[in-house]
């Protein structure tokens, strides 16, 4: 916690021998736009600062700035915490409740996309494999079937990090059958994944949703969800179309969100895209239709008691997860972030629920040293607002990073201030190229963790929660980037 009387005579020496400073650096005021969403900081003038910086030390600054903004009308009815960690000597350099659980959002990410990295490797790779049975005439026939074996590829066909897309694919496993000399396909296509069987599952709770579309939308049915605290499913017709679509009203900003089926009873289902289905029904038309006939048809099959003989075709490898990591962190994608935390539940429990998931990464963490105190991990992406963690938690967890094999390839992932990611609009001015961090956005939650590179060469760690502020999401974003900017000099 910051203690400001200390720093009284410091001030005071700035009032009484520079008439400059009279706005002091512990007030800050509304602007007459702040109604309009778009006041700035009426922060002292670049001649003060330059007076403060003689006087006083960076570590000074650092605390006077966020005593200023415990006053400031946007936060100072906020929840929140901030801490500045020094990683070498593993002490708090400056920090105001740093103990407090808060919602962390999509900072949330760090903890699946390391548990990823750290239990996979980051060269692991998700395999689609073609495979045939039975066996090929004289007369290129083939008298058996196709088999498209399935891994749980979360980026399968969707160009994300480097994936292919389902025409490359496809392009790929018709050469395969041309290499085997098959010309026509007696039999059907199978489709054969003990992975992700079931898309549909309880979704977290308290889920808040901020778009309308599938961006912010996890696999799963409001089955079991509170009726208190949900509003109803409402129908609407898609603009110039016959079909009805189905919207899911949130009681946390009051938006509709799209979703692909109505079950009745006050129940909705969304669903991730089938993509071993949209894989096999796709090959299957381009093979019809480049003249390769294929009499049967697309048929699922998760598991088989009897498996037949088959032969290998041709595999498609997903991006690396390292590839995947970086996509998953830059873009902050929250269907990639479940799916990762699906398959270290599937990898060391044999299944792909979410609750396997979610026991693996906290198992995982409290295994690291994770401080476990006030941690409340609910889902991968940082969805929920039942998600907690404190800020001095997420510094030390990103400190024990810097000393894992991986760390840079994690560094890396992170969006840079002013330069890519969702860090590509903040920190344009001070700190740009300087802070790696993890973004988090909810309604009325900001967050920001990760690394500090100062300007003298030190790598410090930090981490900034906002629950509950006021304003607009771009003035707090502004606030942030005040509170940090004088640790740049740390």
């Amino acid at each position: 916690m910051v203690n400001f009387r200390k720093y009284i005579s410091g001030v005071a020496v700035l009032a009484s021998g520079f008439f400059l400073a009279q706005s002091t650096v512990s007030t800050v005021l509304y602007s007459q736009a702040y109604e309009n969403q778009k006041s700035s900081l009426n922060l002292p003038s670049p001649i003060t600062s330059m007076v403060e910086k003689t006087i006083l030390s960076p570590k000074e600054l650092v605390d006077i700035s966020v005593n200023t903004m415990m006053a400031d009308p946007v936060l100072k009815n906020a929840t929140w915490g901030f801490v500045v960690y020094d990683p070498k000597t593993k002490k708090v350099i400056s920090s105001y409740n740093e103990n407090t659980p808060l919602v962390p959002a999509s900072t949330t990410k760090l903890l699946t996309t390391e548990t990823a990295m750290s239990m996979l490797g980051e060269n692991y790779r998700w395999n689609t494999q073609l495979e045939y049975s039975g066996s090929v005439d004289e007369n290129g026939v083939l008298n058996g079937n196709l088999y498209i074996i399935g891994s749980g590829d979360p980026s399968l066909g969707t160009n994300k990090g480097g994936a292919w897309a389902y025409r490359d694919i496809v392009t790929d496993f018709k050469e395969g059958l041309s290499r085997e000399g098959i010309k026509k396909v007696n039999g059907d296509i199978i489709i054969q994944t003990a992975l992700f069987k079931g898309n549909i599952s309880r979704l977290p709770e308290n889920v808040v949703w901020l778009e309308n579309n599938n961006y912010y939308l996890p696999a799963g049915t409001t089955r079991e969800i509170n009726p208190a605290n949900e509003k109803l499913i409402v129908k609407k017709s898609a603009a110039l179309s016959a079909d009805k679509k189905f919207f899911y009203v949130s009681p946390y900003n009051n938006q509709m969100v799209y979703a692909d089926k109505y079950e009745g009873d006050g129940m909705l289902t969304t669903k991730l895209p089938d993509a071993p289905a949209y894989l096999a029904n796709t090959f299957r038309t381009t093979l019809v239709k480049s003249g390769i006939p294929v009499t049967g048809k697309v048929i699922p099959k998760m598991t088989d008691a009897n498996p037949e003989g088959r032969k290998m075709v041709s595999v498609y490898k997903s991006p690396t997860l390292a590839d995947i990591i970086y996509y998953t962190n830059q873009h902050s994608d929250n269907g990639l972030a479940e799916a990762l935390l699906k398959t270290v539940g599937f990898q060391s429990l044999g299944d792909q629920t979410t609750e396997s998931g979610r026991k693996v990464v906290t198992e995982h963490l409290k295994n690291h040293g994770f401080d476990m105190m006030g941690l409340n991990y609910i889902d991968g992406s940082g969805l929920s607002r039942s998600n907690n963690v404190t800020p001095i938690a997420q510094a030390k967890f990103l400190t024990s990073l810097m000393d894992e094999k991986f760390y840079k390839t994690y560094l890396n992932s992170l969006p840079v201030g002013g330069q890519s990611g969702t860090l590509k609009r903040m920190f344009n001015g001070l700190g740009n190229g300087q802070v790696f961090a993890k973004t988090g956005t909810l309604n009325k939650v900001k967050t920001l963790a990760g690394y500090l590179k100062t300007n003298t060469g030190k790598t410090l760690v930090f981490s900034l929660m906002v629950n509950n502020y006021a304003g607009s999401v771009d003035m707090v974003k502004k606030r942030m980037e005040k509170i940090l900017e004088p640790a740049l000099d740390l």
